[in-house]
This record gives C-alpha cells, structure tokens and sequence, in this order.
C-alpha cells in the first residue's frame, strides 16, 4: 500500500485498484479552501467556490455572538442580510463536511441567541431592533444598530429565511436541535409584519426612530422582495393580510412584462432581483394568478433575465471592454466609482462592472451559459479577480479596475445556487416549513404544469460529493444526467472491491440523489464511481463510527 496526495486527500490504494477502477475516468475533488484554484474542469470550480464561499461565512464571522461581516473589509459591520446567509451556508457546510455538526449547530444556536436576546425598542441607539424586525446593519462586537441603518424589512426577510432553514435543518430531538428550533420560531414570530404595512396595502421598505417611515417607499414591482411578502403572509402571529386589502396583488402590480433581445418576461435589470428569493424557495412547478396568465414560472422568468442579460452584454450597445458570450453579470455591487445596483435590459447604471456573483446566483436557470462564463472569468482574469475566497466582488475591464472586498450577499447566492443546482437540498428542506407553505398559499401559488418551466437545455453530466461527508450514517449521492440512459453507481472499499451496487438501471435526465446507509460500513475511505455510456465519473467519501 502506499499513500498518494490527491488534493489534499489521502487516497490509500494500490496500482492494481488505480488500473482497476480509475482508468478511463474522471477523478473529480475540491480545490484546497484558501489556495489558489486550480480548476481542472468546471465541476472543480464549483467545488471550490462553492467552499471558499462557505469558508468566508465562517471566518468573517464573530464567534462570540455569531454574527457575520457585510465585507470582508477590516471594520465592516454586520449585515443582518449576509447573516441570514450565513445560517444556510453552514447547514450546507455540514453536509459537506467543511465543518463537524456540533460546531455549526454551536454556531448558530449562538447567532440565534444573540438575535433573540439583544434589546429590542424604538430607540435611537442601544437596540438591535423594533417590532420584532432588525436594524440593516449592527457593530460587529456590542450586536446594536450602527451606522445610522433603518429597520429594513428585506434584510430582516433574508435573515429570517437563513433562520426558518436552520430549523428546519436541526430536525431531531436532540435537546440542541429542540433548541434551534425553539429560538427560531420565537425569532421569526415575533415580527410585526403589520407595523412595516403601516395602514397601506402593500410593505413599507423601512423605518428609523425619530423619523418613523418618512421616506420609504411601498415594495411594488418585481424585485428581491418576493420572499418578503411571502414570509409576511406566512407569518402565523402578525401576518400581512391575503385580502381587503390583497397585498400580493398590491406587489405584483409594478410589474413590467415586457420582451428584451427575444425573451419575454418580468423585467428588474439587476440579476440579484431574479435570484435571492429562489435562493431559498423553489419556484420551479408552482405559479401564482399573475404568472398563470402568461403561462410561465418565476424560475423561468429568472432563466429568461439571465439569457436576456447574456445577450444584452453580446450586444454590448454602449461599448464596453470585454463584455461578451462569457463576460455579463450585472447586479449590485461595488465599482470603480462606489457601490450601484447595475443591470439590463433595459440599462441601469451600466458603467462596465461585471459581478461574477451575478452568473453564479443563475447556475439553476441556465447552467450551460452559467458555468462556462465561470470558467471562462476565472481562467483569464486568475488573481486579479480570485483570492482566498473565491472571486471578488466585481471588475471593469472599461476602467481597468479589479475589487479588493468579498461580500457576504455575493457569496451567499453562489454557495445557495450552487447546492440547490447540484442537490436541491435547500429548496427541498426550506419548502416544508409551514409558514412558507402558509405564506405561498395564501399568495395564491398553485401547481404548474411541467410544461411551464420552460424549454430544458442539456447539462453536462456530473457526479457530486456527497452529503454529509464524513458520513456517520445515511449519507446521500447527488448525480446529474445531461441524457437519459442506462447508468450504474457502485462503491467501492479502498481494496477496489464492489461493496455494493447503488444504482444499476435506466435513468432519466435531470438531477438524481442516491441513499447510502453507511451504518453496516467498517470506518474509512470508499470510492463511488458513475458510469454511463457518455461518462465515467469517480469520488470518493469518508465514512466514520
């Protein structure tokens, strides 16, 4: 036996199970978290921002109170948004392995105390909050309202969803689960979702004290606030109401349903607008009135922005350096002039600033353009745009500028995209919680037919790790089809013998999760191998007592 190095993995085998099992296939494995990337193929990109990703929730946090930076930047306060984030981000970790359960569960349940302890009132300093709702950004440390933020509705949403996915996360009854669970109810139901309505029909955008809701606005008009007004619905304790006056119809009618460069859909230039709210919530085969009508889903409103947008930057009608079939992705983010929220079609703000974030949230809708942009960025733009967390926050070619700072509501759709595109785990787990079912019914969403998710375009084929790894008993084996046909996935013991024979038979196209019963398994290194007639795909998996 000898032992080989394979990025960063000890691999224990012997030439005659090298010739056996691994000749003719892929060997497909993460890039070391916090060393240059150093992607073979697409896959392995995704693995490594996928754990960058998480790596910057983790470290760009305060343990001792749990909270997480807006940026990576020295003196960055917290962002409730990028917090909310955070939670999904280390039950994703979890899974995976980048962290041990204890230690994310510790960490959460410390981020769950402090925003349930910290005081709430409608003073001016010395609170983290009001009505249940919280203050856009806190002081790292002390966890009170800082740098003068408002009591922002979205932001308090984007939390809440972070906060609803880890109770539905820690499952058990584990007295600390129990715990989780405990806190993130008395958090989330404690919200006054009628006092950001304010006696109008839709939800006030903010509050400060002393100058009350002076100065903002309704949300009306497709944008991020969709998971807003479907939480508030939801709410079992202060809820928005669904009629007289109907707050989603309020919502939806701002907006613009209009044809860009060949696709029509729901317009809101920035991609973020089309994506955060599918972070958490599947929108793939269910519509709402609005939708049914024109006979499409929001996740195919959000493939048809991002192709849009694609083929606004291949257009390129202002000229900027660079744009292209693998340079687009325009939404909010810092630029060589400050910090815009950009987009098209139609053009806002458009100065030549690219967010690879922005490509990355739009994985699920269209990952055949998605990932070869990815790719095609990380390979030409190297360390000018990629360092310890992945890629920055964004570049402009026109201006010759790069970004210094990684923020924490870019990294938060990429690992949240990322997973959901691979194994659809955190739509599946938050879509069960009550108050999302609630919220979702009562703003008239119903089944749509499959038809409605628009035109599939083939996906390479792709065998993921899985899930959790280490494995201490049932762990999970997400593969993707680009075809259907007949597929075989084994694993084997570092021996290269057979242990067992998961799948063997035909498939469709499409995402595929296999179960692993891990708990008659000796400990130690096995391998999985996916094998089609267009594919042969290894990895491998840890399993411990």
């Amino acid at each position: 036996m000898r032992t080989r190095i394979k990025r960063g993995v000890a691999w224990h085998v012997t030439k005659r199970v090298m010739r056996r099992l691994l000749v003719g296939a892929t060997i497909v494995g993460g890039v070391t978290a916090g060393g240059p990337a150093r992607a073979i193929d697409p896959e392995e990109l995704l693995d490594s921002l996928h754990r960058t990703a998480f790596d910057y929730f983790w470290n760009e946090a305060n343990p001792a109170n749990g909270l997480i930076k807006d940026r990576s930047t020295a003196g960055s306060p917290c962002s409730v948004a990028s917090t909310g984030f955070g939670l999904t981000a280390i039950c994703i970790g979890i899974d995976h392995g980048y962290v041990s359960r204890a230690a994310g569960r510790d960490r959460i349940l410390t981020t769950l105390n402090t925003f349930w302890t910290k005081p709430q009132s409608s003073a001016a300093s010395g609170t983290i909050g009001y009505q249940g709702l919280f203050y856009h950004f806190l002081d790292m440390n002390t966890g009170l309202r800082t740098w003068d933020s408002e009591l922002s509705t979205i932001d308090t949403a984007l939390l809440f969803a972070g906060i609803m996915d880890a109770r539905q996360y820690f499952s058990t009854n584990d007295p600390l689960d129990v715990q989780v669970r405990t806190l993130a109810d008395a958090i989330t139901q404690r919200a006054d979702w009628e006092f950001m309505r304010n006696s109008t029909t839709g939800l006030r955008m903010g509050w400060k004290p002393g100058t009350g809701f002076m100065g903002f606005g309704l949300w009306v008009g497709y944008n991020e606030a969709m998971l807003l007004y479907i939480l508030a619905l939801g709410s079992p304790t202060h809820p928005i109401p669904a009629a007289m006056p109907n707050t989603w119809t309020t919502w939806t009618s701002g907006y613009d349903y209009e044809t860009r460069y060949g696709f029509t859909y729901v317009t809101f230039p920035p991609l973020f607008g089309h994506q955060y709210s599918h972070c958490w919530i599947d929108f793939r085969y269910t519509w709402d009135s609005y939708m049914q009508a024109r006979g499409i889903t929001y996740f195919e409103n959000s493939r048809r922005a991002t192709l849009a947008q694609r083929e606004y930057c291949i257009d390129n009608p202002f000229e900027r350096i660079g744009y292209g079939p693998n340079v687009w992705g325009l939404t909010a983010s810092d630029d060589p002039f400050g910090y815009s929220a950009h987009g098209a079609p139609p053009a806002q703000n458009d100065n030549g600033t690219i967010t690879p974030t922005a490509v990355a949230g739009s994985i699920p809708f269209a990952p055949w353009v998605a990932i070869p942009a990815l790719q095609y960025m990380y390979d030409t733009f190297g360390a000018q745009l990629w360092s310890t967390y992945g890629f920055k926050d964004a570049f402009n070619l026109t201006h010759g500028w790069f970004a210094t700072d990684y923020l924490g509501i870019d990294q938060g759709p990429i690992i949240l995209m990322i997973e959901n595109y691979r194994t659809e785990s955190v739509w599946t787990r938050f879509m069960t919680h009550p108050d999302v079912q609630l919220g979702m019914q009562r703003a008239g969403f119903v089944a749509a037919p499959v038809t409605a998710i628009g035109p599939q375009v083939e996906s390479p084929a792709a065998l993921f790790q899985s899930v959790p790894n280490p494995s201490r008993g049932v762990a999970w084996i997400p593969y993707r089809l680009g075809t259907a046909g007949r597929v075989s996935l084994v694993l084997y013991d570092v021996s290269g013998r057979a242990v067992r024979t998961l799948v063997d038979g035909e498939r469709s196209a499409g995402p595929h999760r296999v179960r692993l019963d891990t708990t008659q398994l000796p400990s130690g290194v096995y391998f999985y191998q996916l094998e089609s007639d267009r594919m042969k795909q290894v990895r491998e998996c840890i399993v411990v007592k």
